[in-house]
């Protein structure tokens, strides 16, 4: 294991607050090598980060939420992250990639050189979750100093729930789906963690270029982590429609008004947006007319 060791830390004793506060420039970065330490077992790894957190983990998949990495951050680089952001009862995939997308923010901060592997993260897989643990270990002891840390009291006592079945693959029925409209462009900006008007200085004697690489590396991680959210979150309210509308479909000969009202919004269009329907209609017209 490779250890950047050009860290400064400065203690600040306030006159308003008796409290120390840390200040932060850069993190002890660590870079996994052939020649790496002995890891820990995945029962090690799992008490260290259930007795650091006051958390209930049984399997090491559950760290696929990302939750824990944003309060072991907190721990190390106290402002470093806002603990409100985070979802500790996160249980769906979407939400996950949110804590990742946060941590990210996070390492960016506090300039450590690390590009998380979100897609393979928040698929719940032992290897990918344990690597990755494996790695955070090791920046963890490179710069905790053994300050007290209270984790409830850090979180505001939220209860942390662990995922049950990470990301669980979800069977597609067997009657015919509802064609999605089409998608309007949105012509909202995503958001990038800000302005970047200014490059990041290269480190360990590396060039402006490579700086400059992994910034946009960065930039492009974030701008698919915000695809990915809004391409999650777009499924999920898709499937919740698609089973009102099966419920809808079995009760639909009985007459009801209100069940006769959803399916009237359902399939209703915005101006300018054909319906499935019509589109079959216009082409089995152009069909016809070929014909002739």
């Amino acid at each position: 294991m490779l250890v950047n060791s050009s860290r400064k830390q400065q203690e600040v004793n306030t006159h308003t607050n008796t409290n120390w506060l840390w200040s932060w420039d850069m993190a002890v970065n660590v870079y996994s090598t052939s020649m790496t330490i002995e890891n820990l077992s995945r029962h090690d790894m799992l008490a260290w980060v259930n007795d650091s957190l006051h958390f209930s983990y049984t399997k090491v998949e559950q760290l696929c939420s990302g939750a824990a990495y944003c309060q072991f951050m907190d721990m190390l680089f106290p402002g470093s992250i806002h603990l409100k952001k985070v979802k500790f009862q996160a249980k769906l995939e979407h939400e996950y990639i949110h804590n990742f997308k946060v941590l990210q923010a996070a390492f960016k901060k506090m300039s450590i050189d690390k590009i998380i592997p979100v897609e393979r993260l928040v698929k719940g897989k032992f290897q990918d979750n344990f690597e990755f643990v494996q790695w955070f270990k090791k920046l963890f002891d490179a710069n905790y100093d053994g300050k007290d840390y209270d984790p409830l009291q850090a979180r505001h006592s939220q209860e942390v729930v662990a995922p049950h079945n990470p990301v669980p693959q979800r069977t597609s029925p067997t009657v015919p789906k509802i064609v999605p409209a089409p998608q309007r462009v949105s012509h909202t900006t995503p958001f990038m963690g800000g302005g970047r008007k200014n490059m990041p200085v290269a480190r360990n004697g590396g060039s402006d270029a490579d700086a400059q690489i992994m910034e946009l590396n960065q930039q492009l991680m974030e701008l698919k982590l915000t695809v990915d959210g809004l391409e999650k979150e777009r499924d999920f309210y898709f499937s919740k429609l698609r089973d009102i509308e099966l419920i809808c479909q079995e009760h639909e000969s009985e007459n009801n008004q209100v069940i006769s009202k959803i399916i009237e919004i359902l399939y209703a269009t915005e101006d300018g947006f054909a319906s499935p329907e019509d589109d079959k209609v216009d082409g089995q017209q152009h069909v016809d007319q070929d014909e002739y």
